[in-house]
């Protein structure tokens, strides 16, 4: 991987970067969902939907068991429990994230308990999991082999681990684009409209260290998933890998 973690700038030391991380969502949680869905023009919301259709067969299972990892303000925990008629998890490590999924799933009416732990120490039982998803907060955790490695224990054999992550446009014209787009455009409006300005410019820097397409899928093979397979959406924005146990 050409890169091991997420790698804020100016810190050091995984303990300091996950305090980091933690203050910065606990920041921008009041406002999370407005400027995910004007920044991505909604287009955010198709990718989630294309997500839970490709989980579908493991969604089916009876009683299957799933946890949304790094789940932020729920949404794929919630498009998640809408597809199953099974309980959907979801856990995060940001209080002030999680108290924003809590009111949009009591809202909803819908069965998903929530809770607080970090991805790469979680407190499940080995072997335990028919599907672990992580959408949008896998390239901020300090450590992605450490974190695949969680996934990977927390699953059953043949249980399904699936990584919905920005990626790198594999088209240069495009690319040049997109980051002028996150780069440029992005920050300035994340600082009008946020709380914390820093955390879009943090975001923006996050995507573009973060390992393509190919490499995450490689790294998932090396952590002992087997079956992994990729589809880019949009363009190659963002990416979808699954993994089977």
């Amino acid at each position: 991987m050409s890169a091991t973690g997420t790698t804020p700038q100016g810190i050091e030391g995984e303990e300091q970067i996950a305090r980091f991380v933690r203050r910065m969502f606990d920041g921008v949680a009041p406002r999370y969902d407005l400027l995910n869905h004007l920044l991505s023009m909604n287009i955010d919301k198709y990718w989630r939907w294309r997500t839970v259709r490709e989980l579908r067969p493991v969604l089916s299972r009876t009683g299957a068991r799933v946890v949304d990892l790094c789940c932020g303000s729920g949404d794929l925990t919630i498009a998640l429990q809408r597809a199953t008629a099974s309980r959907v998890f979801g856990s995060d490590f940001s209080h002030q994230m999680l108290r924003e999924a809590s009111r949009k799933v009591a809202a909803r009416s819908l069965p998903s308990p929530v809770f607080e732990a970090d991805a790469m120490r979680l407190p499940i039982a080995a072997g335990s999991l028919d599907l672990v998803t992580c959408s949008f907060g896998f390239r901020n955790l300090v450590n992605y082999r450490a974190g695949l490695s969680e996934m990977l224990r927390v699953l059953k054999p043949g249980g399904q681990a699936a990584i919905l992550e920005f990626s790198t446009p594999p088209n240069a014209m495009f690319r040049a684009f997109y980051n002028f787009y996150s780069l440029k455009v992005l920050p300035r409006i994340g600082a009008a409209l946020s709380p914390n300005p820093d955390a879009y410019r943090y975001l923006p820097e996050s995507v573009r260290k973060f390992p393509g397409a190919p490499e995450l899928a490689e790294e998932m093979r090396r952590a002992g998933f087997s079956n992994v397979r990729f589809e880019r959406m949009t363009f190659g924005i963002v990416a979808l890998h699954i993994g089977v146990r």
